[in-house]
């Protein structure tokens, strides 16, 4: 695992504090075991041999830090650290809440945040690099569990001046007058878009396209464009030269908690997954276009420190 995350056998010798020559005996004595190579010595790349294995060691890696935060629990601590991805427009008004909540309720639980688009999240996900996701939905993998936690609106933000300024609701054949800032195609917000304006008839002009919503949304609301963006873009006590407009004819989207399917969830994993609900529910309360779900995990979490 270090060799590739690394990518190199003197790197994962640095990360392993240990010697480079010990790291390549313990993967060859491997390699013979298993009768495969796992890395290409060329390019320090995993074999698809080595990519099996790499995936299933993150699994064991998972649950030996499982192990760890469960038996804390048995003695009254739930303790441990997650890795927790989320999208940039939910994760910039997600953060502060759920860390708050966590010192207060779980301060031996420690979160590492990883912000990232959906598309990116769905892999690191499964092949275990991080233990949960806040992304946007539908996903349909099969190897893991989904609890959706808020539905938003589609919202168009236009600079002070824009010829739609001013206005209180809009159609996508109004917006399709006019260049816009966008995501790539391909994303699932703007699969759905794409979808919306192509059963009326019309199609949106980029005017530029971004693989990540956060920033896209950043320039919108820096002025630099007209762009559709999802309501939680616009956090409350976000001000400047720009107005929200509703789209009348742009279904919503579904924003959720993602785990995998296999394996038992810590106890630290459990109590970050409601508390993220909780967050949700009281963070996203009284934002507009933004309905909390509104739903707790099931199953025990353990006991919380006194």
């Amino acid at each position: 695992m270090a060799v590739v995350d690394y990518r190199s056998f003197s790197g994962a010798a640095r990360a392993l504090d240990t010697v480079q020559s010990n790291v390549s005996a313990h993967i060859a004595r491997l390699e013979q075991e298993l009768g495969v190579t796992l890395i290409d010595r060329a390019t320090n790349e995993p074999t698809v041999e080595g990519n099996a294995v790499i995936e299933r060691a993150r699994r064991i890696e998972a649950e030996f830090d499982a192990l760890d935060s469960d038996i804390s629990s048995l003695r009254d601590t739930v303790s441990g650290t997650v890795r927790l991805g989320a999208i940039g427009t939910t994760a910039r008004w997600l953060a502060p809440p759920l860390l708050d909540r966590l010192s207060n309720e779980f301060p031996e639980v420690t979160v590492i945040m990883l912000d990232a688009t959906t598309t990116s999240l769905v892999p690191s996900l499964l092949d275990g690099r991080i233990d949960l996701a806040v992304l946007n939905l539908p996903v349909s993998d099969p190897e893991l569990v989904v609890v959706p936690l808020f539905d938003e609106d589609r919202v168009l933000v236009v600079p002070s001046g824009h010829p739609l300024d001013g206005q209180s609701a809009v159609s996508l054949s109004e917006i399709s007058q006019f260049e816009l800032l966008l995501e790539a195609t391909g994303t699932s917000f703007r699969d759905a878009v794409d979808a919306a304006a192509a059963a009326k008839g019309v199609r949106l002009r980029p005017k530029a396209e971004f693989d990540g919503m956060r920033l896209l949304a950043s320039l919108a609301f820096a002025g630099y464009g007209a762009a559709i963006v999802p309501a939680s873009a616009a956090p409350q006590g976000l001000s400047g030269n720009w107005s929200l407009i509703a789209i009348t004819d742009v279904p919503g989207r579904t924003v959720g908690m993602v785990r995998r399917r296999r394996g038992l969830p810590s106890a630290a994993q459990r109590a970050v997954e409601s508390t993220v609900v909780k967050a949700v529910a009281d963070g996203a309360t009284g934002q507009s276009g933004i309905r909390p779900v509104n739903q707790l995990p099931r199953g025990p979490i353990g006991r919380r420190k006194r």
